[in-house]
């Protein structure tokens, strides 16, 4: 008579795609599965695989096909061969659950490492063995998760690089982040332009984010809102470390941060409302003056709409209280905005001004620089004054036994922490060599010598920082007679008086010794 071959599948998984990619562990399992099939006399007939799974899992890929594939052959009785225990599971009760899901599609398990049988003794066994795999499973995690932690503590990131950073092996240090440019600097820019208020929403940002084709985007090709807002709130731009599920806040971190976390809390505080923007941020790309021109007559902000007319549309200004004698009477666009030209076209000193104005800076720049030792010690007397009201919030929770008051301290410990930060952050500051006026100062000084070269740009984002840099505040608008006085800011106000002839100086705020007289001035050639 004719003889048959017992039929046989293999079962192999690897729990890592590193596995897959950089080792053989697949390959190595179908080997010796193989091998133990010839010895058996058993014919392979197919071959499943698991890449990247979980022994802890129990609905994987190479496994619900596998016990489909059994069910199809359920008349043939196959034999199914796995390399170990382990390979089967990791975990207990996914072991018996999976044993039972290949007995019942009709498959008969066997192992080149161990006999699987059905009698009370060889269950033990093989019960024993799964829990010793289910412990060295759980006992691996618990230990890379310790080396993680430990990684984390000594200031180094761990987990997936976020947008603006890479991993990269650097001496001393081992893989840690470095500045992945040029996305680094773009997240830079933007970070530092909303703690400035130079972005005046998460909408504006995103609008600046998209501007760039280096940043992530949806399928749709457009910037994620929400990317944007999460990038917001993440301390490790500032260089500090926040893990909370391992009790871990606010550790000093050793990669190089894009932004101070002085910085990083003026950000929180515009997203949590407390900081106001001089502009509401809903304001329409194509009326720029929206939310910044006050109504003559009521005070309140203009607002804008197109109106129909009978073959095209118009843009118009117009006072929205219905309590306003001016309620719902409209200012073309062009009108007021050509005004609005002039009032910018006066900011633009002459030569001459700005060259003594730029002087006075200097000279305010140089004495900035000599009060360093003096800030330097202020700042250290301010924090041995945090580091005792810690010590004595930290004496209060030791002797607390109410828990709300054992939170209220623990809230209080971690706001002066947050100061104590702060001040580490202007103490190293002040340490450090001050670049001269001109390097420091290149860009504001450029707009100050020309700010009208914003406006002229037609770019919405410039036309706003035009109006948040030029001016102290609103600008009020009546309809019948045009702009009225603009308050300008402090380095506008300073041109201004030195093109009226007014030679003394305004103390300015927080920068002492102040100079009581023009400097010579220097050559505007």
């Amino acid at each position: 008579m004719k003889s048959h071959k017992q039929t046989a599948v293999i079962y192999a998984r690897v729990s890592s795609v590193k596995q897959v990619k950089k080792g053989d562990g697949l390959g190595s399992q179908e080997t010796r599965c193989r091998e133990y099939a010839d010895h058996k006399q058993y014919q392979v007939i197919e071959v499943f695989r698991d890449e990247g799974v979980s022994g802890s899992l129990i609905n994987r890929p190479g496994m619900q096909a596998m016990l489909k594939f059994l069910k199809k052959h359920k008349h043939e009785n196959p034999v199914v061969i796995i390399d170990d225990i382990s390979r089967l599971a990791r975990d207990l009760e996914a072991h018996i659950q999976l044993r039972t899901a290949i007995g019942d599609a009709g498959g008969k398990l066997e192992s080149p490492s161990i006999e699987f049988g059905e009698d009370s003794d060889s269950k033990l066994v093989e019960n024993l063995l799964a829990s010793v795999s289910q412990h060295h499973r759980q006992k691996n995690t618990e230990q890379v998760k310790n080396r993680m932690r430990a990684r984390v503590l000594n200031g180094y990131w761990v987990f997936y690089p976020p947008t603006g950073y890479k991993y990269e092996r650097v001496s001393g240090h081992g893989k840690m982040l470095v500045r992945d440019e040029p996305m680094a600097s773009i997240i830079q820019e933007g970070l530092l332009g909303f703690a400035s208020g130079r972005f005046e929403s998460i909408a504006e940002l995103t609008r600046f984010f998209d501007l760039y084709p280096e940043f992530p985007r949806m399928r749709n090709g457009k910037v994620n809102v929400q990317r944007v807002s999460d990038l917001l709130r993440r301390v490790l731009y500032s260089g500090y470390i926040d893990v909370p599920q391992w009790g871990i806040s606010l550790h000093p971190a050793k990669h190089e941060p894009l932004i101070s976390y002085e910085d990083f809390k003026r950000i929180q505080e515009r997203l949590d409302g407390r900081a106001k923007a001089p502009m509401k941020a809903n304001i329409k790309d194509d009326f720029p003056l929206r939310g910044f021109v006050t109504c003559g007559c009521c005070d309140r902000p203009l607002t804008s709409c197109w109106s129909k007319g009978r073959n095209t549309k118009y843009p118009y200004y117009l006072c929205s209280n219905k309590s306003c004698a001016e309620y719902g009477k409209s200012i073309r666009k062009a009108q007021m905005e050509e005004e609005f030209l002039e009032i910018v076209k006066t900011l633009k000193p002459s030569p001459k001004t700005f060259y003594m104005a730029l002087d006075i800076f200097d000279q305010l720049w140089k004495d900035r620089q000599g009060q360093a030792k003096d800030q330097t010690k202020t700042l250290k007397q301010q924090l041995a004054l945090i580091d005792r009201k810690v010590n004595q919030f930290l004496d209060r929770i030791v002797e607390a036994d109410n828990a709300i008051l054992i939170d209220t301290y623990e809230d209080k410990i971690r706001s002066l922490q947050e100061e104590k930060l702060i001040m580490d952050e202007k103490i190293k500051n002040c340490g450090r060599p001050i670049e001269s006026f001109e390097d420091t100062f290149r860009t504001a000084i450029t707009f100050l010598g020309n700010p009208l070269k914003l406006w002229e740009s037609e770019c919405i984002e410039q036309r706003r920082m035009l109006l948040r840099m030029a001016f102290a505040d609103n600008i009020s608008y009546d309809r019948n007679h045009g702009f009225r006085t603009a308050a300008f800011s402090q380095p506008f106000s300073l041109l201004a008086d030195l093109r009226e002839g007014n030679n003394e100086m305004v103390d300015p705020i927080g920068i002492e010794p102040t100079t009581s007289s023009l400097p010579a001035m220097r050559s505007p050639s």
